[in-house]
């Protein structure tokens, strides 16, 4: 047991390394969150029946309902059509089609969960980006942007928001309406549609992805495996004689014989039947030397001894999207050739090679896997939900006839919601089962639509909440803050709050940020002795509003490699914003909740 006096400051320290072990992703956030209740479980600070409680909270509850909600919009294909109609209308200018992307993407988000939003708009904009002739880096990080915006619009456009109403709720706040900050989260949306319209598109990086520079070849070099036939003409040659040289595009990093590596003298190897070759090369010259049939691909081991020969195939870029099955697995264990006909030709993480051998690397969510294969297999993987096709859009027949289902729900929530008719998780549960019980979405597809991993961060970072009020931590954060800041008045404090919300957000899990900022907020609140309201807002708002890297949101990730982004432009772009939301937030809260 650790004495009272020396609890607040225990679990300040198991925050913090929380925190240290979200930005360094040993592990996954669910399994980093859940080590942290299982110390405060075993130190008796956090009690069984207490931990038990946060499994009855209200909002966990609500956004599991909302991600099956959003899976009916999305399998009815109402969000695939908007997103085309917006494709058809912005074909006239860049900067026209910027404003129009945004606007409809805002517009969606504010209403259906932000990331399958992004997930279907990704290829119908990489689709409008190719028909414009300009490049999908100059759209995709704006999509991004607009998602973000239109989460903060209303209570339901982001989890974000109904975790902090839930946590606002439980220290005695009034519920949040429905659309109590959506002026709020508009004023910002238009801001920033106005910067990225005026200013950030041209900050914009010219960049293409891999799915647009397959045509014409590209200067930007992969780490592929290559197996040696047992009869290719290659066997008994050493790697300069088999045309391996750099001046023909290829660098070879390694050559694995069994479990043997070979790199330390490549110059003396003399190729043998199933070497594996790890190369560095363009993706036009590793496609040339596949056709030569003399050389295999894939990654299944001792499955992969034949080239993919002539069959037709065709060539895609999946992204791994969110709910995908092959995150945290490799890309070896998947066995794509069996069971899909596909083979992994190349692998991108985050706009850098992955080093090493690609099919060793376990896949994280927003990778990019340069697949071959029969139309057919590629078709199944984007079915199950485990690729996000950049090239075709419309991978399985959309139950349209059952739209207008799926619509009214999501129309009813929030119209019973902001009428106050039930509490909106009662609300969300009812929409929910009915969506799935009149086949707008399958029941499968249903559980596979909620994110459990979520859910499960949340439950665990809501325990480590209860510590934090339990043990004082949180009157020991917010009485530092007074002493520092204090003096400079509520809109001081409140510019502080919202600042440090931002940052951390920039680099943690949005919904853990919000969780534990929000008792600070209101902990500062009423220190000051003013409504806790405003400050609640505030985290609200900067805990969704992250843009100055590609890890502190989930739709910034997966626009990552479809846009073909490198970290920096995430900086270049999105810290302006971020200084831009930041004062336009500190105005407008105020103005809409007095700081009184």
């Amino acid at each position: 047991m650790i004495p009272a006096e020396l609890q607040p400051w225990f679990v300040l320290v198991l925050v913090v390394l929380v925190f240290l072990g979200f930005v360094r992703e040993r592990l996954p956030a669910e399994i980093i969150a859940g080590l942290a209740v299982l110390a405060l479980l075993a130190t008796g600070i956090l009690a069984t029946d207490e931990l038990l409680g946060v499994f009855g909270n209200a909002a966990p509850i609500t956004v599991a309902a909302m991600f099956v909600l959003s899976a009916a919009l999305e399998r009815t294909g109402f969000i695939d059509r908007m997103g085309r109609l917006v494709r058809n209308a912005a074909r006239l200018s860049p900067g026209m089609a910027i404003a129009l992307v945004m606007a409809a993407t805002m517009l969606l988000s504010a209403f259906i969960n932000n990331t399958p939003v992004v997930v279907i708009l990704i290829p119908i904009v990489v689709s409008l980006a190719r028909a414009m002739a300009i490049s999908p880096a100059k759209l995709l990080m704006p999509v991004s942007f607009a998602a973000i915006f239109g989460g903060t619009t209303t209570l339901i456009g982001t989890s974000t928001n109904i975790l902090v109403d839930g946590v606002a709720q439980a220290r005695g706040l009034a519920p949040f309406g429905m659309f109590e900050i959506t002026a709020a989260g508009l004023a910002l949306g238009a801001v920033g549609i106005t910067y990225m319209v005026t200013i950030g598109r041209h900050l914009l990086p010219e960049r293409d992805s891999l799915a647009a520079l397959l045509p014409d070849g590209s200067q930007r070099r992969f780490l592929v495996d290559a197996l040696i036939p047992q009869d290719s003409p290659h066997v008994g040659k050493s790697l300069a004689d088999a045309g391996f040289q750099r001046e023909r595009g290829y660098r070879v990093i390694d050559v694995i014989r069994g479990d043997q590596s070979l790199r330390r003298d490549l110059d003396a190897v003399i190729l043998a039947g199933g070497d594996r070759l790890v190369l560095r090369s363009r993706i036009a010259d590793v496609l040339a030397l596949k056709e030569t049939g003399h050389v295999a691909f894939g990654g299944e081991g001792e499955h992969a001894v034949e080239p993919i020969g002539s069959r037709e195939t065709v060539l895609v870029e999946g992204i791994v999207g969110p709910g995908s099955r092959f995150t945290g697995r490799r890309i070896a264990d998947l066995m794509l050739r069996r069971r899909y006909g596909v083979y992994p030709l190349a692998m991108h993480r985050q706009g850098e090679n992955v080093p090493g051998r690609f099919d060793e690397v376990k896949i994280r969510l927003g990778d990019t896997i340069l697949l071959e294969g029969a139309a057919q297999g590629i078709k199944m993987l984007v079915d199950e939900g485990q690729i996000i096709n950049m090239i075709q859009t419309d991978a399985r027949p959309a139950r349209r006839d059952r739209a207008w289902i799926a619509i009214g729900a999501i129309v009813l929530v929030m119209l019973l919601a902001a009428f106050e008719v039930m509490p909106i998780a009662g609300l969300a549960l009812i929409a929910a089962i009915a969506v799935v019980a009149t086949g707008c979405v399958d029941a499968d597809e249903a559980y596979s639509a909620i994110r459990w991993n979520i859910l499960m961060l949340i439950f665990a970072m809501l325990a480590l909440g209860i510590a934090m009020d339990k043990t004082g931590s949180v009157a020991l954060v917010v009485d530092n803050l007074v002493l520092l800041l204090g003096g400079l008045g509520p809109w001081a404090m409140l510019a502080a709050l919202y600042f440090m919300t931002s940052t951390i957000t920039e680099i943690v899990s949005n919904n853990a940020t919000a969780i534990l900022m929000a008792p600070i907020a209101i902990g500062l609140a009423d220190s000051l002795g003013v409504d806790a309201r405003p400050f609640v807002v505030a985290v609200m708002l900067a805990a969704s509003a992250s843009f100055a890297t590609p890890i502190g949101y989930q739709t910034n990730l997966l626009v990552y490699n479809a846009g073909g982004y490198r970290f920096g432009d995430f900086i270049k772009v999105g810290l302006p914003l971020n200084i831009l939301m930041w004062l336009t937030a500190c105005f407008v809260i105020p103005l809409l909740w007095p700081l009184s």
